[in-house]
C-alpha cells in the first residue's frame, strides 16, 4: 500500500510540473509559403516555436532532405524575438526546399526535445503538405528537338577588346602598306612638316632692308643696285598679285595691272613704273641715275610693299612703323 502512495504521488508531481510548463504556453508550427509549385522550384519552410525563455527546448537537426523526396536547399541560423508576454521568445528558422517528384508531398513532423527540471517531453510539429504539378506534355506532337540555348545581348565590355584589336590590326597594315610605298619611292618614311611660307611682304621688306644695309650704290655698282630693288618687287609682285612679273617686260607688267582693276591704286602703280623704267634704263640702255634718285627708289620701294601687301596687323605691327618714313641711305 505504501508502495502505490508513492507512486501516486510521483505521478501527481509530474503532472503538476507538465500542467505548469504547458500554462506557459509552449507552441510549434511548421508553415509553408506555397501549397502548390511546378516541379524543381523552390519553396519557404519556416518552422517557429513559442517557448518561455526559462525553459530549454532543442530545435531537431536537421540534414539535407526532409523526407525521400524533399531536399533541403538552404537552411537559416536560428532567430529569437522576445514577444509582448513577460518571459516568452519566439524561435524561428528558415528552410528552403524543393521536390523533382510530382504529387502530394509530406513535410514530416518535426519533434522538439523539452527538458524542465527534471521533466522531459517531446513537442511536435503538424505536417505540412503541398502539391508538386509537373509541366504539361503535349503528346500529340510526338518527339520535338530540344530548344537552343537563349543567345543573352552582347555587351560592350564584351566587345571592346575585339574592337580594340581589330583598330590595332589595322593601324599595323595601314603603317606597313605606308612603309612599303615609301621605300619604293625611296623616301623617307617620316617627313617633317613643310615650314609655313612667309607673307610676301615680310620676305620683300627683308630683301629691301638688306639692300639698303649694303648701300651698292656708294661703291658705284649702281646697275646691281637697280637690278636687285627691281627683282625684289618682281618677286613680291608673284606672290602676292600672281602676275609672272619676273617673266614679263616692264610694260607687259604694268598692263597686267591695269587690266585688272582696282587691284592697285593709281598712285602705286605710277611708282611702280617709275621704279621698273628707271630700272630697265639703268641695267639696259647704262643710264647713270642722279643720286637722289637712289634715294627715292628704294623709298617708292617700301612704299609700294606698304601700300599693298595684304593686311596682317599682328604680324606687320613693327613693319607698319616704316609707312611715312624717310629712307636714311647715307
Amino acid at each position: 500500500m505504501r508502495g502505490l502512495k508513492y507512486i501516486a504521488v510521483v505521478i501527481g508531481l509530474v503532472l503538476v510540473q507538465t500542467a505548469a510548463v504547458q500554462a506557459q504556453r509552449i507552441q510549434a508550427r511548421a508553415v509553408i509559403d506555397s501549397t502548390n509549385i511546378l516541379i524543381g522550384d523552390q519553396i519557404n519552410l519556416r518552422i517557429e516555436l513559442d517557448q518561455p525563455n526559462n525553459v530549454t527546448i532543442e530545435f531537431p537537426v536537421i540534414g539535407d532532405s526532409l523526407s525521400s523526396t524533399i531536399e533541403v536547399i538552404e537552411q537559416s541560423p536560428l532567430d529569437t524575438f522576445e514577444l509582448d508576454e513577460a518571459n516568452q521568445i519566439k524561435i524561428i528558422q528558415n528552410l528552403t526546399i524543393t521536390s523533382f517528384d510530382s504529387g502530394k508531398q509530406v513535410v514530416p513532423s518535426l519533434q522538439f526535445r523539452l527538458q524542465y527540471d527534471e521533466l522531459a517531453d517531446t513537442i511536435e510539429t503538424l505536417p505540412a503538405e503541398f502539391f508538386v504539378h509537373s509541366m504539361p506534355i503535349d503528346t500529340t506532337k510526338g518527339p520535338v528537338d530540344i530548344k537552343k540555348p537563349y543567345e543573352a545581348p552582347v555587351t560592350l565590355k564584351e566587345v571592346t577588346p575585339y574592337i580594340l584589336g581589330a583598330i590595332l590590326i589595322g593601324a599595323l597594315l595601314f603603317f606597313l602598306f605606308y612603309y612599303i610605298q615609301r621605300r619604293r619611292k625611296n623616301q623617307p618614311i617620316f617627313v617633317k612638316p613643310a615650314k609655313p611660307k612667309e607673307p610676301p611682304h615680310i620676305v620683300a621688306l627683308r630683301e629691301l632692308d638688306r639692300i639698303k644695309e649694303e648701300k651698292l650704290w656708294q661703291t658705284e655698282e649702281i646697275k646691281t643696285y637697280y637690278s636687285l630693288v627691281s627683282d625684289t618687287l618682281r618677286t613680291y609682285i608673284e606672290d602676292r598679285f600672281n602676275i609672272q612679273a619676273m617673266e614679263y617686260t616692264t610694260h607687259e607688267t604694268i598692263r597686267a595691272f591695269e587690266e585688272r582693276e582696282n587691284l592697285i591704286s593709281q598712285k602705286s602703280l605710277e611708282e611702280l613704273k617709275n621704279i621698273l623704267s628707271l630700272s630697265d634704263l639703268v641695267k639696259f640702255a647704262k643710264y647713270n641715275p642722279l643720286p637722289d634718285d637712289h634715294n627715292l627708289t628704294l623709298m617708292n620701294a617700301y612704299f609700294f610693299v606698304n601700300q599693298t601687301k595684304q593686311e596682317d596687323k599682328k604680324a606687320d605691327q613693327q613693319k607698319d612703323e616704316r609707312d611715312g618714313e624717310d629712307v636714311d641711305l647715307k
